[in-house]
């Protein structure tokens, strides 16, 4: 075996062995051993029967949705009356309902003569009505009367992970709630090196089979926790970003990273779950909700459907913080939208100790501006493994704050500590002894690590900034922040303030709203209203390309300091830099 590269690799890896399999060349034969991998434990910890969310709106299925069942005593054929067994069907249901007309697949349709036999001509049929009238479509025929039964999905695929909400259609209520990695992870961390990845060979098959397949394994984890079959799943609402959205219907993702950024549609068309690989009843349609552009997808509009930023007075701005960075400025008479590109360094990748949220990761950090000894908490109160994208923040922030960093990200190595010292990458801060960690290595913050984390920070703070520009007002006008996405929850404001990443405003005005995308989906599975108005929100939406605009590179350098090149920008964290300038020089002098 020959090592390519030891990037990221520490002299204590190297030595026990480990190596980069991307970066290796495989000359022999040879025996593997695989760490082991990493479970999203906070994530799953509510993969279980779901706690009550609350319905969204005052729902009536018989008005609200266009899933319909229709309990039918048919008359059996006869000698006298040789009408064929679908137009049978028909004629009953008009005979029961509004209806006058009805479509449907051959797939129902090679079930129907076994299905009305062996139900002895009593049965359900399961119906999907357009809410602006036309011919139903008959998605399947179920034996004898299960009308107290409808069940449908709200799927939101992100990049790093796919959550499945499973609907009691009769209530509206989410009955339970399952999340896992995304399974393209296996294939590229980022959306790029998916694309990238899809246009060779295969690719593009592979990673819409890889997604399919994290679906319908959730789907079918949540069905037999509630005791029924994945066909019984009529209906799904899928949101993404807009490559998520181009590889589950394998429609070819390339045009999107290429200027200028264009994608094969932003509004695609329902489609039937067969005809993806989704193992819900065949008929079911799958409705992937509308985006806007490129880098802004059906999860930002379903999020902010459900933030009702297109339904409020005050100037809002929603943000969508993970890879990418989306931002949406409006209220309910207009909206202006862009997407960034932060890096995976909030997600903990390109990180030396960085990892995922999950059992072992270090989320929040306090530090001793004295001693520079640190305090953290961990994930699973147990032995530290690394640090999530929340303990990242956090320990940047404090860094910063207690005066161990200056403002350009240096760490100060002067200060006689010995978390302070000249590691493999340069300056580093040990944040956790090895004695202390689950790895038996010293967990550290180094001066590359901060470095990702500036970028990152300045391509969002950059990114609202020209924004609020662009309409012609400023950060201060903005009457509240809402902040979405599952790595927004964990976001703690003061120190995401102390860094750069939010703006310098007051606390009261950020609101956490957990996963907008996925409470989008749910909307707009449950009512034909919610799912017009996500429509009507990416038809309104203007979107500003920030690679046009030169004004973001301008704004990019000046925030990769600490909060800001203009300090004046950030005049509480400004009092708090100068009160530990005069708390220092007071102990100095004691």
């Amino acid at each position: 075996m020959r090592r390519r590269s030891t990037l990221r690799l520490s002299p204590q890896d190297i030595e026990e062995g480990y190596a980069l399999a991307c970066q290796t060349v495989v000359e022999s034969d040879i025996t593997v051993t695989i760490p082991p991998q990493e479970k999203i434990e906070r994530r799953l910890k509510t993969d279980k029967t779901a706690a009550k969310i609350a319905l969204p709106f005052p729902y009536d299925p018989d008005i609200d949705q266009p899933l319909r069942k229709v309990f039918l005593q048919i008359e059996p054929p006869s000698l006298a009356d040789n009408t064929d067994d679908l137009s049978r069907v028909q004629r009953e249901l008009v005979r029961r309902t509004d209806l006058d007309s009805l479509t449907t697949g051959l797939g129902v349709i090679r079930s129907i003569a076994r299905i009305l036999r062996d139900a002895n001509w009593e049965v359900t049929a399961v119906l999907e009505v357009p809410p602006a009238g036309g011919s139903a479509h008959l998605i399947a025929l179920e034996p004898g009367d299960t009308t107290h039964s409808l069940w449908g999905a709200a799927v939101d695929i992100g990049t790093t992970t796919v959550t499945v909400y499973l609907v009691d259609l009769r209530s509206g209520e989410v009955k339970e709630i399952a999340a896992d990695y995304n399974g393209q992870i296996a294939r590229g961390e980022d959306v790029i090196s998916r694309i990238i990845y899809a246009s060779k060979g295969s690719g593009l098959q592979e990673l819409s089979n890889l997604v399919t397949g994290t679906i319908n394994r959730l789907v079918s984890h949540a069905c037999r926790r509630q005791g029924i079959e994945p066909a019984q799943v009529y209906r799904l609402t899928v949101v993404g970003n807009s490559t998520m959205i181009h590889l589950l219907l394998g429609l070819p993702p390339e045009p999107i990273r290429l200027a200028p950024y264009i994608t094969t549609t932003n509004f695609p068309p329902p489609v039937r779950a067969h005809e993806i690989g989704l193992s819900v009843n065949p008929q079911a349609a799958v409705d992937c909700l509308p985006g806007v552009a490129s880098f802004m997808g059906a999860d930002i509009t379903a999020g902010v459907l459900s933030s009702e930023l297109d339904q409020t007075d005050k100037l809002t701005l929603f943000m969508d913080i993970g890879t990418n960075g989306e931002m949406v400025l409006g209220t309910a008479e207009w909206l202006v939208s862009c997407a960034c590109s932060a890096g995976p360094a909030f997600e903990g990748a390109g990180v030396e100790h960085g990892m995922r949220a999950t059992m072992g990761a270090i989320e929040e950090v306090w530090v001793n501006g004295e001693t520079c000894e640190p305090t953290y908490r961990v994930i699973g109160n147990e032995k530290p493994r690394g640090i999530c994208g929340s303990g990242l923040i956090s320990l940047l922030a404090e860094l910063f704050i207690t005066g161990i960093m200056d403002r350009a990200g240096n760490l100060k190595l002067d200060l006689g500590s010995p978390r302070l010292r000249q590691g493999a990458h340069g300056a580093e801060y040990v944040v956790a002894w090895g004695s202390e960690t689950a790895t038996g290595q010293d967990i550290v913050f180094t001066k590359v690590d901060i470095d990702n984390l500036l970028r990152a920070k300045a391509a969002v703070y950059a990114g609202f900034s020209v924004l609020v520009k662009s309409v012609g007002l400023t950060l201060d006008d903005v009457e509240q922040v809402l902040i979405g996405g599952s790595f927004g929850q964990y976001i703690n404001v003061e120190k995401a303030i102390q860094i750069g990443l939010l703006p310098d405003l007051p606390w009261d005005r950020f609101k956490y709203l957990g996963n907008t995308a996925a409470r989008g989906a749910y909307m707009a599975l449950l009512s034909s209203d919610a799912r017009q108005r996500v429509a009507d929100i990416a038809r309104r939406m203007t979107y500003v390309e920030l690679c046009a605009d030169n004004s973001f590179t301008e704004e990019f350098m000046a925030a990769l300091f600490l909060p800001h090149t203009d300090i004046n920008r950030f005049p509480s964290v400004r009092e708090l830099v100068e009160q530990q300038a005069v708390a220092g020089e007071q102990h100095v002098g004691y």
